[in-house]
């Protein structure tokens, strides 16, 4: 019996065995969230699913980007 809440199947496929939360836990939530629509991509039904989860990826990345170049800029 698959668990969407707790243990979603893509979230839980890695070969690693280890689940995604077991890696973004530890970042913050802007890189966190880019790795997981990095490991989540192509593990859902279409072609379109898996293009939408890496614009997410990148558009979490450029986040992380602008917040660093503004902090810099703060200095």
């Amino acid at each position: 019996m698959s668990d969407n809440v707790n243990h979603p199947k893509h979230y839980t496929s890695d070969p690693s065995g280890i689940e995604c939360i077991q890696v973004t836990e530890h970042r913050n939530f802007c890189i966190g969230n880019a790795i997981k629509y990095l490991w989540r991509a192509g593990l859902k039904d279409g072609d379109e699913k898996q293009v939408e989860d890496l614009r997410k990826a990148v558009w979490y990345i450029n986040r992380e980007i602008s917040r660093l170049e503004w902090q810099k800029s703060k200095k």
